[in-house]
């Protein structure tokens, strides 16, 4: 018989988080933080390591270690995958511009961390850890669909995986999808509000995005997200993923 003190069974492999739990937890935080910090997704650098066919793509990516005065930026380096975790685009240094000094000192951003950290689906030592932080901008137009998962169904070669929302402007389409590692459908959502979050047990799950269109006819849309990667230090960005 199953007895749940001496074999407790694992966290579910994901977490959904609605908006007004994460904004709750920042509620130290003002609006104007909040508004710059959504901002800082306008002009990001594009992605010229996006394969055609892809769609178009802006990136921003640091990594960081947490302590407990808050985040502190390892050294910039590049960007690289193997090819059995990103097939698509793996296997090349990926040289992407580190993310901005107002943004990655924002104290703002490490509470953010900091509560993705607490409601992780399982445990993360940060003191032998690093966290990689993503400020992705996927964009659509009338003549190309945006991907923000081109990989498909995929992994990121993390152990937790964090997949924050800023910003849905013009656009339709963009659902979130979990899958067993068997490839069958656990979980589905639209993030649909700033901050609204799916957080994933890289280890014990795959995952994907369908493409996003543009909305009610206007000439673009935007889908903003911000990606928290949960990994031992080390690993780095040889193990992270698109």
């Amino acid at each position: 018989m199953y007895d749940p003190h001496l074999h407790p069974r694992p966290p579910a492999p994901y977490v959904h988080l609605p908006a007004a739990e994460i904004l709750e937890s920042l509620d130290g935080a003002g609006e104007t933080e909040i508004k710059q910090l959504r901002e800082s997704w306008v002009g990001l650098p594009a992605d010229r390591y996006l394969k055609r066919g892809a769609g178009r793509r802006q990136r921003r990516y640091s990594e960081f270690r947490l302590t407990d005065a808050g985040l502190v930026r390892a050294p910039h380096g590049a960007f690289r995958q193997p090819l059995e975790v990103n097939p698509l685009h793996g296997g090349v240094d990926r040289a992407f511009e580190p993310i901005v000094e107002e943004v990655a000192g924002s104290p703002l951003l490490a509470a953010l961390v900091r509560t993705l950290l607490d409601r992780l689906p399982g445990r993360f030592d940060t003191a032998t850890g690093a966290i990689g932080i993503h400020q992705i901008r996927v964009v659509a137009s009338r003549d190309s669909e945006g991907l923000p998962a081109p990989e498909g169904i995929h992994e990121d070669g993390h152990h937790f995986v964090a997949q924050v929302l800023i910003r849905r402007e013009n656009v339709e389409g963009g659902v979130s999808q979990v899958y067993d590692r068997d490839r069958e459908p656990l979980f589905r959502t639209l993030l649909t509000e700033p901050f609204e979050t799916v957080v994933i047990d890289d280890r014990r799950v795959f995952h994907g995005v369908s493409a996003v269109e543009v909305a009610g006819g206007m000439p673009v849309g935007v889908r903003d997200m911000m990606l928290v990667d949960f990994f031992p230090r080390g690993a780095g960005p040889d193990r992270a993923a698109a």
